[in-house]
């Protein structure tokens, strides 16, 4: 039971961890939001989120984010503007001869728009820049639209991994309306409401969501710098059913994060002491140089490794920095886990400002990313793994200075698991954990200073980046 439970143990802490900046895939409430405000319209009782959106319904959501759908309607009904395509349906038909008359799209082939063709994420995306302002071809090339909409703060591909669908559609517009336009100074949906295309009263709840959102990512707390020195503290409490029979586990760990990025040049510093059950490990990794250093020990075995990384970058990036440093030096707003979020609230705290955000239950699209990678480890056992999220529940406090000081997380989840014990006995496996994280701010950029191992402590070893 207790090596069962251990290797149940091990899993849920994989997963949980790679989850924790997982977002959403069922926008059901997304789509009720961009409903109403006119943006997101349904067909029949439903907004069949669950099928791939088409060329036509891109299109007609394209005009409505450049606010002309009444001036296309109106146009297209007094012959104003047409279009030369044979396969454009009715109700279509003055979004796609608005877009036409400007410009904005040559269709398929001389006759044929491809109304029926399913939009993928790259059409869409293209789209969606065009609305904020961007030319294709000028600004980006439609090869590269969905790296520039990365860029330009809207778009994660690990949020919308997998088939393109009407629920992403949702989701891609949701955020692209929280981004900023590419004059700057404002975002898409503070534009729109501006121009008079949709309604300010309708759009308030969306408004005040997006700017206190905004305004918290605009805090640049130091996140922005080159450098960050952090304090770590993490539990996951878990209660296990396994084969009929229940125990419950704690983790807890502590310990120091840095890192130093210098355009490529990276330094890094991680450093644990975990307890699990009773049993403490210390783990430490840092790398500088080009030379990674890693340390592990329960009391009664030490081990210390180097070797050379040919990719800072990814190792960089597995300890999630990528996510806390902006390393791109882009200044957009990131918004591109906004349709995620089921709430950002702001309240004061004495002369702090303290952020929630509260992530919608259920991150499936992300999950299912992360349970992908999951079950790549255990496609050479008979073991299978399943998971749902709850709510996830995040807060950053700013000081008086509008500097980040400290961040939290708290993730409930559950977890099945079916695998063969040591005895090829079959193992049937069931647990609700609870995460929890608090992340303390001690300096950023230049004030991050990182001390170092002695090398010569640490025993050489050869490392092949290259193996799968």
């Amino acid at each position: 039971m207790k090596r069962t439970l251990k290797l149940l143990t091990a899993a849920l802490t994989l997963t949980a961890a790679l989850t924790v900046s997982a977002s959403a895939a069922d926008f059901e409430p997304v789509a009720q939001e961009l409903s109403a405000i006119g943006m997101f319209k349904g067909t029949g009782s439903s907004f069949e989120l669950d099928r791939a959106p088409t060329r036509a319904e891109a299109a007609i959501m394209l005009v409505r984010l450049y606010g002309a759908e009444e001036e296309a309607s109106q146009g297209y009904a007094e012959g104003k503007i047409t279009h030369p395509f044979t396969d454009v349906p009715d109700y279509a038909a003055p979004h796609v001869a608005w877009l036409y008359s400007e410009g904005l799209t040559k269709g398929m082939s001389a006759d044929t728009f491809g109304s029926t063709d399913a939009c993928s994420d790259q059409n869409y995306a293209t789209f969606l820049l065009r609305a904020l302002g961007y030319a294709d071809g000028e600004d980006f090339e439609y090869a590269d639209a969905l790296a520039f909409a990365q860029e330009t703060g809207f778009y994660s591909p690990l949020m919308f991994a997998g088939e393109f669908l009407r629920d992403d559609l949702a989701a891609m517009t949701y955020q692209a309306l929280a981004a900023d336009t590419a004059k700057g100074g404002t975002y898409l949906l503070a534009q729109l409401i501006k121009d008079g295309a949709v309604d300010e009263d309708a759009a308030l709840p969306m408004v005040s969501k997006m700017e206190i959102y905004r305004e918290m990512c605009a805090a640049d707390g130091g996140l922005q710098s080159e450098g960050l020195d952090m304090d770590l503290l993490m539990s996951l409490d878990m209660t296990a059913t396994i084969n009929g029979e229940t125990a419950s586990s704690y983790i807890y760990a502590a310990g120091v994060v840095q890192s130093i990025l210098d355009g490529s040049d990276v330094e890094l510093a991680y450093m644990m002491s975990t307890i699990a059950d009773g049993a403490m490990m210390d783990t430490g990794i840092w790398m500088k140089d080009g030379w990674v250093y890693q340390y592990a020990s329960d009391g009664a075995i030490t081990q210390t490794i180097k070797y050379q990384t040919k990719d800072e970058m990814a190792i960089y990036e597995q300890y999630g920095m990528g996510d806390l440093i902006n390393a791109s030096g882009t200044t957009a707003i990131d918004v591109s886990n906004f349709a995620s979020m089921k709430s950002v609230t702001r309240e004061k705290d004495g002369s702090d400002t303290v952020y929630t955000v509260v992530i919608r239950e259920g991150m499936g699209g992300a999950v299912e990313g992360v349970m992908g990678l999951v079950d790549q480890l255990l496609s050479e056992t008979d073991a299978s793994m399943g998971m749902n999220v709850g709510e996830v529940t995040m807060f950053y406090v700013m000081d008086r200075k509008g500097v980040l000081s400290e961040m939290g997380l708290l993730m409930p989840y559950s977890i099945t698991m079916t695998f063969s014990d040591e005895t090829g006995t079959p193992v049937s496996a069931n647990a609700s954990c609870t995460m929890r994280m608090t992340m303390t701010i001690n300096a950023t950029g230049s004030d991050v200073k990182i001390e170092f191992p002695n090398p010569d402590d640490f025993v050489e070893v050869v490392i092949d980046e290259t193996a799968s």
